[in-house]
């Protein structure tokens, strides 16, 4: 299970100032949501409204300025270790290694997770069967489809049988054939009990798939809930109208009563 509590995060503004514009873009505020085992829970949000760097924070790739979050029990900054055991964690765009094979990378990061090599081998014949990966494991990753990459970086981030699962734009650059692939894929992962946080910019995705969703915009949590209580707490009657509703009030007619924040 993850909770975040208030997580805040700003990076110091590059290049030259327009003068009286900060020293720094509040990439998020005060962030709070819950992402519990067996379900999956979607980060939704446009390009540049914080999802990224609530997932690596998350990831503990880098130190939230405010705030508290925890993996499985596990404080991200107090047990940073313990937590980052917990974790699979697929980034944007899986930067795999591309002189490497598929089977070299994923049996690198089992090295990296500790996973003994008898084990780690049985794992990855698991993986290379669940993810429909025969036909390339033994490949070179140069020269991969942006599909065949995907599955590389997720078997990578589950090689070590975690129990947290966290994907950012997992469907990036996907065909449709290999986002269904994908989404059969991280279901049958939430339904064996794991707790699985992603992000997207795509509604229609985040609506067939979540169990709970938060929308996040301009680094803050508009509104958190299944997509029944969202569609209900905003007086929409689908998934994009209440995104509009949730993150620009005043862009919803005058008949329809505010969303709650």
């Amino acid at each position: 299970m993850i909770v975040v509590d208030s997580l805040s995060k700003a990076f110091k503004r590059k290049g030259r100032r327009v003068r009286g514009e900060s020293r720094h873009v509040q990439a998020i505020e005060k962030v709070s949501f819950t992402a519990a085992d067996g379900k999956i829970t979607g980060l939704l949000g446009s390009n540049g409204a914080g999802k990224s760097t609530t997932l690596r924070i998350l990831a503990t790739l880098m130190k939230a300025d405010s705030g508290n979050a925890s993996i499985d029990g596990y404080d991200i900054g107090a047990d940073a270790l313990q937590a980052r055991q917990s974790i699979g964690f697929m980034p944007h765009n899986a930067g795999i290694y591309p002189r490497l094979t598929a089977r070299e990378n994923v049996r690198y990061y089992a090295n990296i997770c500790g996973v003994p090599p008898q084990q780690a081998e049985k794992r990855i014949a698991q993986l290379v069967e669940m993810l429909d990966m025969a036909g390339f494991i033994d490949r070179r990753a140069e020269g991969f489809s942006q599909g065949q990459k995907t599955k590389v970086g997720l078997a990578r981030a589950l090689v070590h049988s975690p129990q947290t699962l966290i994907l950012d734009e997992p469907t990036n650059g996907l065909d449709v054939m290999a986002t269904r692939g994908l989404r059969e894929i991280i279901r049958q992962v939430a339904d064996d009990g794991h707790c699985v946080l992603f992000s997207s910019h795509i509604m229609q995705e985040v609506e067939a798939l979540c169990d709970q969703i938060s929308i996040i915009s301009n680094g803050r949590i508009a509104i958190s809930g299944s997509h029944d209580s969202i569609l209900k707490n905003t007086k929409q009657t689908n998934l994009e109208d209440a995104f509009v509703a949730a993150v620009n009030p005043q862009s919803i007619s005058t008949h329809t009563s505010e969303v709650p924040q």
